[in-house]
C-alpha cells in the first residue's frame, strides 16, 4: 500500500493565487471642524483686546520675513481681488491674488497703492502659459515678493517639477504651493523649493471634489498631521478651506496652521467681483468655485470633454463692506485666544486641546 503524507500531498497541488485585490485602509479617526470644540482653560488675561494676533515668520528656502495676521484671502476670483487687498492690507491681512488680472492691471495696482504689496501674492497655475505670465507680473513688478502656485491636485509629479522650476527662478520670492492634505507631500513640496504648503481638497463651501470624485481628507486632521510635517523641515503650512465662521478660522489655528485662506467667508462684499443681483426685493452676489462651470465657461470657453466641473455657483446674500467681516473674524478669534489663556496667537496651539462633540450649537433658532 502507497503511503503519501499530507505535507507532501499539498505541496505537489498546483498553486492558486488569490485574485483578491491588495487594499489600503486607514482606520484611525480623522476629524473636522465641526467635530471639535476647544476646551477653555484659566487664563490670566483682562481683556480681548490684550490679545496679540501678530505673526513674524522667517520662511525657509526664500530666507525672506514675514509679519502681519497670517490670515487670508483665496486666490478666487470673486474673492482673490485687487479691491480686497486695499481693505485688508490695513489690517495686515493677506490676499492671494487671483491669476486672471493681466500685466497692465498689476502695474496700475502697484503704482497706486504700493503700500498692499507686502501682503500679496500672485497667484499661477502650472502651465507654460501660466508661468510666461507669472515671469512677466513678477518683472513689472519688483516689489512683489509672493507667489501662490495653485492647482487642484499637488500630488502630481508635474508640479513637483514645476515647484522647483518656479524656485530656481525665482530663488528669493516665496513661494506658497498646493493643494495637499497628507505630511510626505508637504515634506516633498518644501524639499522641492515650496515654503509654505495650501493644505485641503475638497473642503471649500463651493468646492465638489469630493462629490465627484471621493477623494478628500477631513480638514482638522489634515492641518494637524500637515503642520506636523512642515514644522519639522522649518516649512509652514496654510488651512486651505472648511472655514464657515471665525470659531472655524481659531481651531485651524489652534491645529497648527501658520495661516488661514478663506473664500465663502470673504464673499458677498464690495470687495468682490460681479454685480449685485436683485431678486425679489434681496440682494446677491455670485460666488464659484475655479473649477466649476462658471469658472471655466468664463476664462477657457467651458467645460473640457475630459474632465467634470468640480465646484457650484452659488448666490450670496450681498454683505456690504467687507471690514465688517473682518473685525467679526478677528474679534472671534482674540475672544478663542481669551477663553484659553493665549497673549498672542503664537502660543494658541500650544494652549489647545480640542474635545470631540457632536453638536457645536443649538439649532433652535437657525
Amino acid at each position: 500500500m502507497l503511503s503519501v503524507s499530507l505535507p507532501l500531498l499539498l505541496s505537489r497541488l498546483p498553486t492558486v493565487k488569490a485574485a483578491m485585490p491588495r487594499l489600503d485602509m486607514d482606520a484611525d479617526l480623522k476629524l473636522d471642524f465641526k467635530d471639535v470644540l476647544f476646551r477653555p482653560k484659566r487664563s490670566s488675561l483682562k481683556s480681548r483686546s490684550e490679545v496679540d494676533l501678530q505673526r513674524t515668520f522667517t520662511f525657509r528656502n526664500s530666507k525672506q520675513t514675514y509679519t502681519g495676521i497670517p490670515i487670508i484671502a483665496a486666490n478666487m476670483d470673486t474673492t482673490g481681488t485687487f479691491e480686497m487687498a486695499q481693505v485688508l492690507s490695513k489690517h495686515t491681512l493677506f490676499t492671494a491674488i487671483h491669476k486672471h488680472y493681466s500685466v497692465e492691471d498689476w502695474k496700475n495696482f502697484a503704482a497706486s497703492h504700493p503700500e498692499c504689496l507686502e501682503h500679496v501674492a500672485a497667484s499661477s497655475g502650472s502651465g507654460n502659459a501660466d508661468l510666461e505670465k507669472l515671469c512677466a507680473i513678477l518683472e513689472a513688478v519688483p516689489p512683489l515678493k509672493y507667489i501662490c502656485l495653485d492647482v487642484a491636485n499637488g500630488y502630481s509629479e508635474y508640479f513637483v517639477e514645476f515647484v522647483k522650476t518656479v524656485r530656481g527662478k525665482f530663488p528669493k520670492h516665496t513661494i506658497m504651493a498646493g493643494n495637499v492634505v497628507t505630511g510626505e507631500m508637504v515634506e516633498e513640496l518644501i524639499l522641492s523649493g515650496a515654503d509654505i504648503i495650501k493644505v485641503g481638497i475638497g473642503p471649500g463651501s463651493v468646492c465638489t471634489t469630493r462629490i465627484k470624485t471621493g477623494v478628500g481628507y477631513p480638514q482638522l486632521s489634515a492641518v494637524i498631521e500637515c503642520a506636523d510635517s512642515a514644522h519639522g523641515l522649518k516649512g509652514h503650512i496654510i488651512s486651505d478651506g472648511g472655514c464657515s465662521c471665525p470659531g472655524d478660522v481659531a481651531k485651524a489655528f489652534g491645529a497648527g496652521a501658520d495661516f488661514v485662506m478663506m473664500g465663502g467667508m470673504l464673499a458677498g462684499h464690495d470687495q468682490c467681483s460681479g454685480e449685485v443681483i436683485e431678486k425679489n426685493g434681496k440682494k446677491y452676489k455670485l460666488f464659484y468655485g475655479m473649477s466649476s462651470d462658471t469658472a471655466m465657461k468664463k476664462y477657457v470657453g467651458g467645460v473640457a470633454e475630459y474632465r467634470a466641473s468640480e465646484g457650484r455657483t452659488v448666490e450670496v446674500p450681498y454683505r456690504g463692506d467687507v471690514e465688517n467681516t473682518i473685525r467679526d473674524v478677528l474679534g472671534g478669534l482674540r475672544s478663542t485666544c481669551t477663553y484659553v489663556g493665549a497673549a498672542k496667537l503664537k502660543e494658541l496651539s500650544r494652549r489647545t486641546t480640542f474635545i470631540r462633540v457632536t453638536q457645536q450649537s443649538s439649532h433652535m433658532f437657525a
